[in-house]
């Protein structure tokens, strides 16, 4: 009987929200601060193999188009289409705690695309001011994740200083299969945000619901675990926005 009753419930709804005008949509851009965090293995440590995790802060920004609706109340979507970079540079890290001879450096460059999909409700607290709650998944497509690790050697008698290049282009192509990262993945995220007329702030976290490997070793515990995530905060304008 409840089965019937929470269908019949969801079929009004739908009914509903067909049956009357949509109050508000709005087509706009945005851009803002995004933080991309790789919790993954160490990708450098090829001898070991081992199971160790990591987790890499990247720093860039974001920057998209955003369709937001309204349909019945507060409770509407929101959906789009971001870009983000990201990178990283670890800035020169002693390889051995008790040597001064032994440095390197991780940079990393991370590019991506991203179509979004999310519920929100909007809490009016003043006139065309509100607050607003909002979930929804995310699916993103990697164009690029360069990875490169240079080493620092200093001659202990000269002081002469070498400096080698390993570079890693491309983690998506890597010659190392077990250490290549799919270029798709998936994310849920939670998030808040304000908006004051056609303006709006808008932030959250992504959860990435994905490993992010081509190849995991179950057998060696390697691999097995990782997630893509990532905070964003975002400020933007509908350029068309309809009451």
């Amino acid at each position: 009987m409840k089965k019937y009753l929470v269908t019949l419930f969801l079929i009004c709804v739908a009914i509903s929200a067909y049956a009357v005008d949509i109050p508000k949509q709005g087509f706009g851009l945005q851009i803002g601060w995004a933080q991309p965090v790789l919790r993954i293995n160490d990708p450098n440590n090829y001898a070991t193999k081992d199971s160790l995790s990591q987790n890499i802060h990247l720093h860039g920004f974001k920057v998209g188009l955003i369709y937001d609706a309204s349909y019945i109340a507060g409770f509407g979507s929101s959906i789009g289409i971001n870009y983000t970079l990201g990178v990283n540079n670890s800035g020169w890290q002693k390889t051995y705690p008790n040597s001064d001879l032994f440095y390197h450096r991780t940079l990393i460059a991370y590019q991506e695309v991203e179509v979004f999909v999310d519920w929100q409700y909007k809490f009016e607290i003043a006139k065309e001011t509100y607050l607003m709650l909002y979930t929804g998944p995310t699916i993103q497509c990697g164009i690029s994740l360069n990875w490169r690790r240079d080493i620092r050697e200093e001659d202990f008698k000269t002081g002469d200083i070498t400096t080698t290049y390993g570079e890693r282009l491309d983690a998506y192509k890597s010659d190392h299969n077990d250490d290549a990262f799919n270029r798709f993945n998936v994310t849920w995220g939670v998030g808040a945000g304000f908006q004051y007329k056609r303006y709006f702030l808008r932030g959250g976290y992504d959860f990435g619901l994905i490993v992010p490997y081509k190849n995991s070793d179950f057998t060696l515990g390697h691999h097995t675990r990782g997630r893509l995530d990532q905070w964003a905060i975002k400020i933007g304008m509908f350029l068309w926005y309809e009451d």
